[in-house]
């Protein structure tokens, strides 16, 4: 068989079935380019409605670099070709394979199969963190990719030798031709606009399947308190598969509100993600003669209504009062941004069940709880058939196993009686991963669940990244709690220096803000292990399994002389963490001995959220550099609160500050004679914290890292609100719900009588006497 005769007949089987079908030719990268050209136009596909992933740009047709292949998202196409001879990104395929319309072709070229998961390239290159280089990345994930296109069917295989000119010659040899007899597809019926549906016909009749009407007949709940029934303000939860047009129902949806005179806001992770729901606002709009104006991120109709974009920490904080919210791949994300929006107006959660854009299975388990708190009306919707091509689609089924998308941990029976005693603690090698797919999958599955926007590059980070490690609790062989570990650090003088004139290093998160924005030109030297990711099974969450697995990991380096057993061998000194603060995980990072040593004077554009470092020290020298930053920490403390960490939650920064080192504070507060009288007058209604501001401020920020005298939650948050975070008195009396303002400045004074108590001098406590007597 030709590779001409072979496109064509893969081409007439996808359109017969309505499937994709998909052909990999390996080879040198001049003459497989040549190929995927020739079997497009030999399947008579048109050139304009193909697109090359490719690093090359001779191309007759739309090409985009390897790291734009978002530029894909909400697009179809014909035929899509992934050159993966640079770069083989993970990413890319999952960005790009539901880009390919029923009838399609995804060709994927490669190098020759048997060697290419020992070939470097483009891709490996951003695995390659100091001070690993390119050749220390492994080639796993290739090497299971190929395993998986040699087995799947529907995926047709071609070797293409050097010095190809002619589809028709036998510079091809087909390995296998992916042909898989289909039946034909089923003709698909949109059903009528269902019985007592309040849009109008056309807007069910722009629906392309019945679930997609069914889901936009679910979302005319958004209409609030003009819906004839059930709650004013419920919260729609609307999850798919990538291609089944939630989007798209989302957007018309949103159309049909703004026809109503309503103003709609919408928000997702990214900008360009939210590209289709407006399509199809815009076009509802247009058909309706109701387009009055668009400017890209704002669509205004005729009737007064708009639908308008805000990312998500500004959407959260629900500018303008819209009528009804819809966040868009809300999977990707966190919670705690998720639950501000229950507290607003009726609000419709679109997300991807098993996609590159987050994991739906993670945001039903992590924010469930939250719905079901919210004592809101939750309506579920589920759209499970494709628009864009026939369900069991092959190349879509291989792109779910490929990159592991619908990867979870397992069933909650099977771990219901995991105990930190019935725990088996192992390190997980990639061999071990790529020995065992059920362990793969539920290793990989928990690491979803960890973070709320799980890439498939974390899959061939997992594989293959020299600087990456796993560990695991396994339960009667399943896995029920994971970490996964970065080494840091351990840079060269030269590198060091680098960073300190403000080179950034990739892959060394701790050891980079330390030197760069901390400015400890020593801050690269002690290695160390970042936990990226740690995750702990749902069913048997908060039964102490990842304080036990923390444990664990610091055992074994500790009794391997601080050397991680399956990495470089080398001494560790310390253990570390990052990520976006809560009180809560703040609280569990403290209880498992980890100590603040800095947060971030920004926020995460994504999730909102100021980040937090944290240490455990393993070493001398590890001690060393969690001591030093402990103090500076607590010197600049006064200075980031009162500035860009003025409107940090007070329980964030409470968390915090506990959870420093005691012995970052000095051995004695270094107030004077006159600085105790101010405090004990103060303490006693007279006077004022600012007749000497420095003082309150010590004595305020030593209690709230030792907790010697005993505050209660509500004194420590007014210590951070008015004294640390200098707030006025009427706005700290608001938040903390006091009665009046003069009740809180009472309060102040009363939180002021424990810390003399605890830490005055004798002179101190002398001159309260004057007060008592």
């Amino acid at each position: 068989m030709t590779l001409s005769s072979l496109a064509a007949r893969l081409h007439a089987e996808a359109q017969r079935a309505n499937e994709r079908r998909a052909l990999v030719l390996a080879g040198p990268p001049e003459a497989t380019r040549a190929a995927a050209v020739d079997a497009i136009e030999a399947a008579g596909l048109p050139l304009p409605a193909c697109t090359a992933i490719s690093a090359a740009a001779d191309w007759p047709f739309e090409h985009v670099g390897p790291r734009h292949s978002r530029e894909l998202l909400g697009r179809t196409q014909q035929a899509i070709v992934v050159d993966g001879y640079d770069e083989c990104s993970p990413n890319a395929i999952g960005r790009t394979v539901g880009a390919v319309d029923g009838g399609g072709l995804y060709v994927l070229l490669a190098p020759d199969l048997d060697s290419w998961p020992d070939r470097r390239d483009g891709f490996d290159e951003t695995l390659a963190v100091p001070p690993f280089g390119v050749d220390d990345v492994a080639g796993n994930f290739r090497e299971r990719l190929v395993a998986t296109l040699r087995t799947h069917p529907g995926i047709a295989i071609c070797a293409v030798r050097e010095g190809y000119d002619d589809p028709e010659g036998d510079a091809v040899a087909v390995v296998d031709d992916g042909l898989t007899d289909p039946f034909p597809a089923r003709h698909r019926e949109v059903s009528a606009p269902p019985a007592g549906a309040v849009f109008s016909d056309d807007i069910y009749r722009a629906c392309e399947t019945t679930d997609q009407a069914e889901a936009v007949h679910d979302l005319e709940a958004l209409r609030g308190a003009d819906a004839s029934d059930g709650d004013d303000r419920p919260a729609v939860v609307v999850e798919a598969d990538r291609g089944r047009g939630k989007s798209s129902a989302a957007g018309l949806a949103a159309g049909a509100l703004a026809l109503a005179g309503r103003d709609v806001l919408v928000t997702a992770p990214d900008r360009r993600g939210a590209d289709e729901l407006f399509a199809r606002t815009r076009e509802r709009l247009d058909a309706a003669g109701s387009l009055a104006d668009d400017a890209g991120e704002r669509i205004d109709a005729v009737s007064g209504g708009c639908v308008r974009f805000a990312r998500p920490p500004q959407a959260a904080d629900l500018p303008n009062d819209p009528d009804a919210v819809i966040v868009d791949e809300a999977a990707a994300l966190p919670v705690a941004l998720l639950e501000r929006f229950l507290d607003g107006p009726p609000v419709a959660f679109c997300t991807t069940v098993h996609g590159y854009e987050g994991a739906g299975r993670s945001f039903d388990v992590r924010f469930r709880s939250s719905l079901t708190d919210a004592e809101r009306e939750v309506i579920d919707v589920r759209l499970d058939e494709p628009i864009r091509y026939a369900a069991g689609d092959p190349v879509e089924s291989w792109a779910f196993r490929a990159l592991l998308l619908d990867a979870r941990p397992p069933v909650d029976q099977l771990v219901a009686g995991a105990t930190p005693e019935t725990g088996s603690y192992e390190v997980l090698t990639p061999e071990d991963l790529l020995a065992d797919e059920h362990l793969l999958r539920e290793a990989f599955g928990l690491l979803v669940l960890a973070h709320y926007r799980t890439e498939p590059d974390d899959l061939a980070r997992l594989l293959d990244a020299p600087n990456l490690t796993c560990r695991a609790l396994l339960h009667e062989g399943r896995v029920v709690s994971v970490a996964l570990l970065a080494r840091e650090g351990g840079l060269g003088d030269a590198t060091s220096e680098r960073v300190y004139r403000g080179d950034r290093i990739r892959g060394n998160m701790l050891p980079d803000v330390f030197t760069s924005q901390l400015r400890d030109r020593d801050g690269g030297g002690p290695v160390g292990y970042r936990v990226m990711r740690i995750a702990t099974h749902h069913a048997v969450r908060s039964g102490g399994l990842g304080s036990t697995l923390l444990a664990e990991i610091e055992s074994e380096f500790r009794e391997h002389d601080g050397r991680a057993a399956d990495l470089c061998g080398e001494a560790v000194d310390y253990l570390g963490v990052g990520y976006g603060a809560t009180a809560d995980l703040l609280d569990f990072w403290a209880e498992n001995g980890y100590r603040t040593v800095h947060l971030s004077t920004t926020k995460n554009d994504a999730s909102g959220e100021h980040s937090a470092l944290m240490v455990r020290p393993l070493s001398a020298a590890g001690a060393d550099l969690a001591a030093r930053h402990a103090e500076w920490f607590r010197e600049r403390a006064p200075g980031v609160l009162t500035g860009p960490l003025s409107a940090l939650d007070p329980d964030v920064v409470r968390r915090a500050l506990r959870a420093v080192d005691d012995d970052a504070v000095p051995a004695e507060p270094g107030l004077s004679e006159r600085d105790w009288r101010v405090v004990v007058d103060a303490a006693n209604g007279m006077g004022s914290y600012h007749a000497a501001p420095a003082a309150f401020t010590e004595l305020a920020l030593r209690e709230l890292i030792l907790g010697d005298a005993g505050l209660a939650p509500n004194q420590e948050r007014l210590l951070v609100e008015k004294v640390l975070q200098n707030r006025e008195w009427d706005a700290v009396a608001d938040d903390l719900d006091r009665v009046s303002t003069r009740m809180t400045m009472r309060a102040f004074g009363d939180a002021y009588e424990p810390l003399v108590e605890t830490y005055g001098t004798a002179a101190a406590k002398q001159h309260r006497e004057y007060w008592t007597a």
